[in-house]
């Protein structure tokens, strides 16, 4: 990815948008794919719940902004 906002950011929001990780995963940032797809599989999964819902779709959210806003840091 070459820089934010890139073609790459945008396919990786789209991932995020169906699985929450995904988008970062594309990127190569296995840790935080696994931390975006563990957090919001756990609160969807509790989303009978009345607060767990929320934090589900905050938690869906920032994946998709994460991965829509990620800089490589390799800007030249």
């Amino acid at each position: 990815m070459a820089q934010q906002g890139s073609g790459g950011n945008v396919l990786a929001a789209i991932c995020s948008l169906f699985i929450p990780g995904l988008g970062q995963l594309v990127q190569g940032r296995i840790i935080a794919a696994i931390l975006f797809f563990v957090f919001a599989s756990m609160f969807w999964a509790l989303s009978w719940l009345v607060f767990p819902i929320l934090f589900a779709g905050i938690t869906h959210l920032w994946a998709i902004i994460d991965a829509a806003k990620f800089s490589s840091g390799n800007n030249l």
